[in-house]
């Protein structure tokens, strides 16, 4: 029961995350809005209802704040792994699109695989390596459609691309000891709050015309939307760790990129040339190789 349990709860996370970049992609296409302001929005809203309703159930939010170590442990996360990943997954869509963005997070398997062989000072195994040719591969069919002569994203675009999965691997590795210790939902809310009110003061929020725009019930809309659909992500995602292993957690997030794919092409009206959908379908399966090879290791 358990496991099924963990299977649905990664299923739905993940459909939620898919469902998230085309939203994002709407409001930055055919708004004025910014991705600062629509995620430094979107996080704090989040994180205020989630430790709100943390509170109420009886759980001390404000315990993790009590020792040193802890604290600075979740500001990094918050700083690195949050904010980190929702705007680089952010300013990826608003240079590319939410499907190129969506692929480009699954890029984090291989950041983890060089974190670990540079820890232990060896190469991959054997099994990986071809994992990471051949995830690179499809990488290549899905940013060129198969043509060395044309790009079909901006080098802007790639740059942040890869940036997210950098990140991705931060967020997926880095809080484990933090969420042990105070629990998903704690990490997850405070994260959601803190890089919140950091994206605000970076940006300047405050000063901003775009508060005009939540005028607009449509706006209102999505961005309620965008709060629902992240946090049910990011809070299934991490708590279907404890109940399914790594490898049925990776190779179930493959509905990420397929939730934005079709809701991208019904509702965005977005096109995939032939060569990129042979790409996408790489990435997915070496993508799952390599968690199965890294597991086996």
């Amino acid at each position: 029961m358990d496991r099924l349990k963990g299977i649905l709860m990664i299923i739905i996370g993940s459909i939620s995350w898919g469902a998230t970049g085309p939203i994002m992609e709407w409001l930055l296409s055919t708004t004025e809005i910014t991705p600062s302001f629509m995620l430094a929005v979107r996080l704090i809203i989040a994180g205020t209802l989630l430790l709100a309703f943390l509170h109420v159930k009886g759980t001390n939010v404000f315990a993790i704040w009590r020792q040193t170590a802890w604290r600075n442990q979740l500001l990094i996360f918050s700083i690195i792994g949050m904010l980190g990943l929702q705007f680089t997954f952010v300013k990826t869509i608003e240079e590319s699109n939410a499907i190129v963005a969506t692929l480009l997070q699954f890029l984090a398997p291989i950041f983890i695989i060089l974190y670990v062989s540079i820890a232990h000072k060896k190469w991959p195994p054997k099994a990986q390596v071809i994992g990471i040719i051949g995830t690179l591969c499809g990488l290549f069919l899905l940013l060129t459609n198969g043509s060395l002569s044309s790009l079909m994203v901006s080098k802007t675009a790639l740059i942040w691309g890869v940036a997210v999965g950098f990140t991705y691997a931060f967020y997926t590795l880095y809080p484990a000891r933090l969420m042990k210790e105070w629990g998903v939902l704690v990490v997850v809310a405070w994260g959601f709050l803190l890089s919140g009110v950091e994206l605000s003061i970076i940006g300047r929020i405050w000063a901003t015309d775009e508060w005009g725009l939540l005028a607009n019930s449509t706006v209102i809309w999505m961005i309620s939307g965008l709060v629902i659909f992240g946090t049910v992500a990011f809070v299934l995602f991490l708590s279907s760790m404890k109940y399914i292993t790594a490898i049925e957690t990776s190779v179930l997030s493959s509905f990420e990129p397929v939730t934005a794919t079709i809701i991208s092409v019904i509702w965005l009206g977005s096109v995939m040339q032939m060569w990129q959908v042979v790409g996408i379908m790489l990435m997915l399966v070496f993508v799952a190789y390599l968690s199965i090879a890294g597991k086996k290791e």
